[in-house]
């Protein structure tokens, strides 16, 4: 394991922004983990975990500090692949990429995660973000998150309960569970098909098809299909999908809104109710497509932001602080970023 001085980060993250990191190392183990984590404690250096950088944005003054990428791999089927239980456990190291876990669970029609395909990023982002899409919530299926606690060196397994997962939120997000670096995540998925098409462009893809005749394979097919038309090729574009959050309120402020807006799709949650920001965005503010220097709103999809070619991550934040601005002026909601800032107290670790 090399570490390595002065990295640009913007090559590490989707969104293609950001500075240099004064230091920056990859792991593929777990005791390539520790032996980072006691560099970093030998020359008291601030730490941040980087997974696919899918879901960061970076200052342009980069990180001071030392970045550690994730890139810790494996699949390991409890019993192998020829069992005949209704369900099977899966454990799955925290650098695999997200999406080439779903192929392989579709592939063996193994039934949990494939509403969720093609969100970018690692597997060990899944339980932090709590990814979810289409449906599905990645805490459905996750059994346990594997980490190291990076003030100690300690290994500590976290249960589904002790990670207190919320609507793209988990404990990994909190300051405290920050200090955790997720070695793996074992996650329980089914034998026996469950198709799950309850979401609008599901039902309007499969039409009149009973779900019960819907194979995984085609429901992972269906969400890539509706994602390459809602979000901007990654290869292409700097973005980090979903900028920001679906805002839940309460059931009267929802009622309101309602009454000035009788079409705003709302859903029923914990907590109150979650609203469209995209049709906010669109119908109700007219932004999509909206564009400011480098800086725009997807015209396909107005809750994700698309940094273009030459943008910087200052431009970045304060294209989505004015769009967060707007909703709040003209609706009274607050907007909080999908996407974590890459420097901020809170995200640094001593």
């Amino acid at each position: 394991m090399d570490i390595v001085r002065n990295v640009s980060l913007e090559k590490y993250t989707t969104l293609k922004v950001g500075g240099n990191a004064d230091y920056f190392a990859v792991v593929k183990s777990l005791e390539e983990v520790k032996e980072v984590i006691v560099f970093a404690r030998d020359n008291n250096l601030s730490v941040f975990l980087l997974g696919g950088g899918s879901n960061i944005l970076f200052p342009d003054q980069g990180f001071k500090g030392l970045v550690i990428k994730n890139e810790i791999k494996g699949i390991d089927m409890e019993g192998g692949e020829n069992r005949d239980d209704t369900s099977v456990t899966v454990r799955v190291g925290a650098g695999e990429n997200w999406d080439s876990f779903v192929k392989f669970a579709v592939e063996r029609e193994l039934w949990g995660v494939e509403n969720l395909s093609g969100i970018p990023g690692t597997v060990g982002g899944a339980p932090v973000q709590n990814i979810g899409a289409y449906g599905q919530e990645v805490k459905e299926t996750i059994v346990a998150v594997d980490t190291i606690d990076m003030r100690t060196g300690k290994e500590k397994i976290f249960s589904n309960g002790e990670c207190y997962f919320g609507y793209r939120d988990s404990f990994f997000k909190t300051e405290e569970g920050r200090n955790y670096f997720i070695i793996s995540i074992t996650f329980k998925l089914s034998r026996k098909p469950n198709p799950n098409i309850s979401y609008k462009d599901l039902k309007n893809h499969f039409g009149e098809m009973d779900g019960s005749d819907i194979k995984i394979g085609e429901i992972r097919e269906a969400v890539l299909s509706i994602r390459k038309k809602k979000f901007p090729d990654l290869q292409i574009f700097g973005t980090a999908g979903s900028f920001f959050k679906n805002p839940i309120v309460t059931v009267s402020k929802f009622a309101e809104l309602k009454e000035k807006y009788p079409d705003l799709p709302g859903y029923e949650t914990k907590g109150g109710v979650k609203i469209s920001l995209a049709w906010i965005l669109d119908s109700v503010l007219g932004l999509k497509g909206v564009k400011k220097g480098n800086v725009r709103l997807f015209e396909n999809q107005p809750i994700v932001l698309v940094a273009e070619k030459g943008s910087t991550a200052k431009e970045v934040g304060e294209f989505a602080g004015s769009v967060a601005i707007l909703v709040k002026d003209r609706l009274g909601i607050d907007v909080e970023w999908e996407v974590r800032r890459g420097a901020s107290d809170t995200d640094e670790h001593k």
